[in-house]
């Protein structure tokens, strides 16, 4: 996570993969913009139709200040959310990588397993076989 003071202006990302062009990569990439110049304008909105007595006015302010809390908080929950379903595939992604590799691994000791055994059958056998020429 980075956190990245900006000016006004065209940005540009790069991610570079040139460390390791063979093994696969996956990126989670989210831009999270904080204090856009337009929230402060939506309250001085909301002002213009504020009217009446200032006992009224504060408890449009109050009532304006709550939902502003909740919008930001519900915002925060949705990135955290939002991320949390990133981890989550990432690691789906190793599990599934594990079991392949461990479902690969299990057949071939398999394989050995079975070649072994064969072996050792056909070598009790020849340990029991009479060699010696029979003479009538």
């Amino acid at each position: 996570i980075h956190r990245v003071e900006t000016e006004d202006g065209d940005y540009m990302f790069c991610f570079d993969n040139t460390f390791s062009t063979i093994s696969e990569k996956v990126i989670f990439f989210e831009l999270i913009l904080d204090n856009m110049g337009e929230d402060g304008q939506d309250q001085e909105d909301w002002k213009k139709y504020v009217t009446g007595t200032d006992l009224l006015d504060m408890k449009l302010e109050d009532i304006l200040e709550s939902i502003n809390s909740v919008k930001a908080r519900l915002s925060k929950s949705v990135q955290i959310q939002t991320l949390l379903r990133a981890f989550e595939a990432r690691d789906r992604n190793i599990q599934e990588s594990n079991f392949d590799r461990v479902n690969f691994w299990s057949m071939v000791n398999l394989g050995v397993m079975v070649v072994v055994s064969a072996v050792q059958v056909y070598m009790l056998k020849s340990l029991f076989e009479d060699k010696r020429k029979n003479r009538t």
